[in-house]
């Protein structure tokens, strides 16, 4: 049974946390002089709202989730850690990552001292639940399940994370970064009313292009979001940040065409490499990109450099040998690759 309380730190939960200017009046005034902030205008002379209020309105509107349900990091990273900060006792705690995965979940727990417990994916990509299960102590306080995961591009089934979720008493982290290249399916969010232990990471990096912007999405329940109010930093977004955030979400038609133009464009490339003679495997995804093994893999992403083209070699990585993971770009850009690639094959 999960029980918040029990897992959060005491000292997260005795926390007072810092009220900053913005905090004690959010009002109108003629006059500002509360905050020491410089009193001529450049357009950011004022702090951003630490709430971001109305960025939060507009992405519940379109998630279908109240904004008490939202949390806004200074990208998914900072969400990552406030979750380790929350309930991970340093020395103590322990977590658990399925590789191959994206490598912050570890990279976080190292640096604030918790261990990491690998329960590496089949060979099919797949979550080996029973495996998580035994994997469970104790001191574990956090699962993070990657659905469609990087670098593999696999959906991982809802069923799958609820069953998790439902066996464990901390909190199923399911990073849902590249969930809008998904064709079908509505995502961990909607398990959230019957699990209140599943928090969901998305993002506006990816579908939305605002990579730049570091604008990445926590949703879960209200209590728990309190408490990750409670201990991020007071001006965690900046103004400019926020207001690119909400112009491009106003822009809800050409966030629907390039989506689709991406999955459109995922399509072609995977029938294209997949007649290639140096290529093993085209991996199916449900992200923008695609995990494509090859036969010599040192010599064609030496020939990719060559001619320009900069790919992620994750050879090293678990069941992942030989193997390249190429990112959907523009139509134009996905007509050099596979022109670069022909060279290769004439070679």
């Amino acid at each position: 049974m999960f029980n918040l309380d029990s897992i959060v730190r005491k000292n997260i939960k005795d926390l007072k946390p810092y009220s900053s200017a913005r905090d004690e009046y959010s009002g109108e005034a003629q006059v500002w002089i509360d905050a020491n902030e410089n009193p001529f205008d450049t357009g950011v002379n004022r702090y951003p709202d630490p709430h971001q209020y109305d960025l939060k309105k507009m992405v519940g509107s379109i998630k279908g989730v109240s904004p008490s349900c939202l949390f806004i990091g200074n990208g998914s990273d900072e969400i990552i850690d406030l979750l380790f900060r929350m309930v991970c006792q340093p020395g103590t705690s322990n977590a658990i990552v399925l590789p191959p995965t994206y490598g912050m979940y570890a990279v976080a727990a190292q640096i604030n001292d918790v261990e990491v417990r690998k329960v590496f994916l089949t060979s099919s990509f797949e979550v080996d639940v029973s495996a998580v299960l035994r994997a469970i102590d104790a001191n574990t306080r956090l699962i993070f399940i990657c659905s469609p995961n990087n670098p593999t591009g696999t959906l991982v089934q809802s069923s799958t994370i609820e069953q998790i979720a439902t066996s464990f008493g901390g909190i199923v982290v399911v990073d849902e970064a590249y969930a809008d290249f998904v064709q079908q399916g509505g995502g961990a969010v909607e398990l959230l009313a019957r699990n209140p232990n599943i928090y969901v990471l998305q993002t506006l990096s990816k579908a939305w292009g605002l990579a730049g912007a570091r604008i990445g999405i926590g949703v879960a329940s209200p209590e728990i979001q309190r408490y990750m109010a409670k201990i991020k930093a007071p001006y965690n977004i900046s103004s400019l940040n926020q207001q690119v955030a909400i112009n491009s979400l106003e822009d809800m038609e050409g966030f629907k065409m390039k989506v689709e133009l991406i999955m459109e464009e995922r399509e072609r490339l995977q029938k294209a490499l997949s007649s290639f003679s140096c290529v093993v495997t085209v991996y199916p995804s449900d992200a923008n990109f695609l995990l494509v093994k090859f036969k010599k893999v040192e010599e064609v992403f030496l020939h990719l450099k060559q001619n320009g083209i900069v790919a992620r070699d994750r050879s090293g990585e678990k069941w992942c040998d030989g193997c390249v993971r190429i990112t959907v770009g523009t139509p134009d850009e996905n007509t050099y690759l596979l022109e670069v690639l022909n060279m290769y094959k004439k070679l």
